[in-house]
């Protein structure tokens, strides 16, 4: 390896153990942890792509800064909402609803909202069902698991003093979420699988 070739290296995992405590301990978005995580290191200079870590390098970083500064309470955070995710997907479970996100990939912490796709016939039905339910929620938008596919409407709002966040995709869309992504990490989470998760929580 060359020393070129080593430094962005030592570079890129700087930048990913800032962005990660920026994560942990201010609930920053991935996004806006790497930037102010790179501008913490090289100040205002343009930061080229290769010194940048990728989600999955800054996800690694996170686990271990929560064993290594959270573990007291990280875990017990985690089960919480975890619970709450069950919760709610058997309340919404006519829409196919996956949980993704920090609450399935064990790396959530004290900011951490539950984030969840939903595969409903149409996303009226799941605005519908909210309103039956009393809940005020807001409407907004975010990328479609797909690259080149429209944005999907989001809905966004606080349950048992918890963040929530459906992304209402269409039911054509199931087919593409449900393949593994190719590092092995587990992108979403049915019912079942959810409830693996805690029993192997509780269990250990």
């Amino acid at each position: 390896m060359s020393n070129f070739t080593s430094n962005i290296d030592m570079l890129r995992a700087e930048i990913a153990a800032a962005a990660a405590r920026l994560i942990a301990e201010d609930g920053a978005d991935y996004g806006t942890a790497k930037r102010k995580a790179a501008k913490q290191i090289l100040g205002n200079t343009k930061v080229r792509g290769e010194y940048m870590p990728d989600n999955a390098q800054i996800e690694d970083e996170v686990r271990i800064y929560n064993e290594l500064f959270l573990g007291d309470t990280q875990p017990a955070r985690l089960l919480h909402l975890r619970k709450l995710a069950l919760r709610l997907m058997n309340d919404l479970s006519e829409f196919t609803p996956y949980l993704t996100g920090a609450v399935l990939n064990g790396t959530a912490g004290e900011h951490s909202d539950i984030y969840l796709q939903l595969f409903p016939e149409s996303a009226k039905d799941v605005e519908i069902f909210l309103i039956n339910k009393n809940v005020d929620f807001e409407v907004s938008e975010t990328p479609h698991f797909k690259a080149r596919s429209e944005p999907v409407e989001t809905v966004s709002f606080m349950w048992h003093n918890e963040g929530v966040h459906l992304s209402l995709f269409e039911t054509d869309d199931l087919r593409g979420a449900i393949k593994s992504p190719t590092d092995g990490r587990i992108a979403r989470a049915d019912l079942a699988s959810l409830r693996s998760l805690i029993a192997e929580s509780e269990g250990e």
